[in-house]
């Protein structure tokens, strides 16, 4: 495994594990007995399974893609291209599980839910609509004549 790809599941566990105080094989263990008990730490592990399950993909797209270069002198077969491919997917899928995990963890994060999550916003103008309701106010038009059409 590269070491930007440790680097990147060490990052996001040490983040896990400040923002609920505990070691990650403690809080999968405490999501496991009572899934019901913190749905946040819930969706945490869950997808944080999901961001292992893709780091994993990753290093075997990388070693196939490793192995192929390798042995490959010169230009670049479709084989070769096809793995470089799938690497490249994989980091995606990876880089996109990384985001969501991050956004789980943030609690100032836009479209969280609760007391003074929306910086500075109160409640009130939290449910306030974004934008007027009312009917529009029409211009007075009596004195105004149609185009192209004489007084």
């Amino acid at each position: 495994m590269p070491e930007f790809n440790k680097d990147v599941m060490g990052v996001v566990t040490e983040r896990i594990e400040e923002r609920f105080q505990m070691p990650l094989a403690d809080l999968r263990r405490a999501v496991e007995a009572a899934p019901q008990a913190n749905p946040d730490a819930t969706s945490v592990v869950h997808w944080y399974g999901l961001l292992a399950e893709s780091q994993d993909a990753l290093d075997t797209a990388e070693d196939a893609l490793a192995a192929a270069l390798g042995t490959q002198p010169g230009e670049l077969d479709d084989r070769t291209m096809e793995l470089a491919h799938q690497v490249n997917v994989a980091v995606a899928t990876r880089d996109g599980r990384v985001m969501v995990v991050d956004y789980l963890l943030d609690p100032l994060a836009p479209g969280k839910r609760g007391p003074g999550v929306w910086r500075g916003a109160d409640p009130a103008a939290r449910r306030a609509p974004a934008l007027p309701t009312s009917a529009p106010v029409l211009p007075d038009t009596r004195g105004v004549p149609a185009r192209g059409a004489t007084r």
